[in-house]
């Protein structure tokens, strides 16, 4: 768990997010919160949950990115899902402890990373035994006392094709390697809730199935990646990884559940719809109130993942919400709508702006993109135009935008090599205001 202080949280977010300081505020001490339970003794540890987060805004403004960064800032599974995606127990779909099982195959794969770190050197050492073996066959008869010159002979030579592997000079000599061949995948038919059972009826069918295995001539430099593998899976323990990647989850798992709002019972909703997102509602009481999930690692308990929500809340209010879940959600932030000061400090601030991954992207076809100062405020001025006359969709009018801008540029790139395109205030009008001034929003829409 990070020791990161909320203001250096803040700090960090502030360096690919632009804005939002409240909800910025608020992920950083439930961070926080997050690292002073760990401190505690086991006794009060159990009796004190995570303060679940709802964030309320607009779309672009940043919800998703603020979690996004704050999980990997941690280190901490995380997955995002859709509420919409799930359907009531009962109804053909996912259902909502779906969501628990994906943040522990996250878990697994984080534990795993730090696994492979661990053994690494140990796979590596145990391949290149497996390649002298290729490189320099035993033979059986060497096993007999008499003739031992010719195992110290063979154990030279095993020595001199070690020094060659070591300094490279093997790495094209072609190596007889038997690799297991996987077999066709079984699919399973799904059916109302029976995604886990799916997977475990999948795994059981693919063990039952016999091994295939077959002889390909590879370089060395191939075969050595393939028996890198083949090692670390064998000196992993697959136990030990499951038991620690629920322990993960259960104690710094976040799962970010996005349009929160489109299961809620708000205005205009047809009954039929309000029966079916009372159900998911329903569903996602227990999860988030805190319960035991069955996972094919093992059980999980929901307890102590911190669940952010997120929405728009358009046609409808968080109150519209069930009042237990509301209850659930304690902690509640509005985001504000991007400004157009906002949008020229997007293109400019974060570490990875928007204006430099389109730079980057075209200089690899040895374009030269320099965005200039008033260029870069007429395409802020554009943006924010645009998402007040239609559909207000925040940072990603940018994106629309920057990709109507470099049209051009982007279709003749190949042949634009080593030729520097600046673009300035004017650059930036010839190119939109055009489209702007005629109303053909059409191209700006996504």
């Amino acid at each position: 768990m990070s020791e990161l202080t909320p203001q250096e949280v803040v700090d960090k977010l502030d360096q690919h997010i632009i804005g939002q300081g409240n909800a910025k505020r608020a992920v950083a001490i439930a961070l926080r919160n997050r690292w002073r339970w760990k401190q505690l003794a086991p006794e009060i540890r159990k009796e004190i949950t995570p303060k679940n987060i709802i964030m309320i805004g607009p779309t672009g403004v940043g919800k998703t990115e603020i979690t996004r960064r704050l999980a990997q800032l941690t280190g901490a599974p995380f997955v995002k899902v859709e509420a919409t995606k799930y359907t009531e127990v009962g109804y053909y779909g996912r259902d909502v402890e779906s969501m628990v099982r994906d943040l522990v195959e996250a878990a697994i794969s984080l534990v795993k990373v730090e696994k492979r770190k661990e053994v690494m050197t140990k796979a590596e050492e145990h391949a290149e035994e497996r390649l002298l073996d290729l490189l320099v066959p035993h033979e059986d008869q060497w096993s007999s006392s008499d003739d031992e010159d010719a195992q110290a002979k063979h154990e030279r030579t095993r020595e001199k094709f070690r020094r060659m592997l070591a300094d490279g000079s093997l790495e094209n000599r072609q190596v007889e390697l038997r690799i297991e061949k996987s077999a066709m995948p079984v699919q399973v038919l799904s059916n109302v809730g029976m995604d886990q059972m799916d997977m475990d009826f999948q795994n059981m069918f693919e063990k039952m199935m016999p091994k295939n295995r077959k002889t390909r001539k590879l370089t060395v430099a191939d075969a050595r990646k393939i028996l890198v593998e083949e090692e670390l899976e064998a000196l992993m323990d697959q136990d030990a990884i499951h038991e620690a990647a629920i322990s993960l989850a259960e104690e710094t798992g976040m799962i970010f559940i996005d349009e929160i709002d489109k299961v809620a019972s708000g205005e205009g909703g047809g009954k039929s719809a309000d029966v079916s997102r009372q159900g998911v509602q329903r569903d996602l009481l227990p999860i988030v109130e805190g319960t035991t999930v069955q996972t094919r690692y093992g059980n999980v308990k929901t307890d102590h993942i911190l669940f952010i929500a997120a929405g728009a809340f358009h046609s409808s209010r968080p109150s519209d919400l069930m009042p237990e879940l509301q209850g659930r959600f304690p902690i509640r932030v509005e985001l504000e709508d991007l400004t157009r000061d906002d949008f020229l400090r997007i293109l400019t601030e974060p570490t990875s702006s928007i204006t430099q991954q389109y730079a980057s992207l075209l200089g690899t076809e040895g374009i030269k993109i320099q965005f200039e100062q008033d260029g870069l405020e007429a395409l802020a001025d554009i943006a924010w135009q645009l998402n007040q006359s239609t559909q207000n969709i925040g940072a990603r009018r940018l994106h629309t935008v920057l990709e109507r801008l470099l049209e051009e540029v982007s279709f003749s790139g190949p042949a634009l090599k080593g030729e520097s395109v600046t673009i300035g205030r004017d650059y930036v009008h010839e190119k939109l205001h055009e489209a702007v001034q005629l109303d053909d929003l059409s191209k700006f829409i996504l």
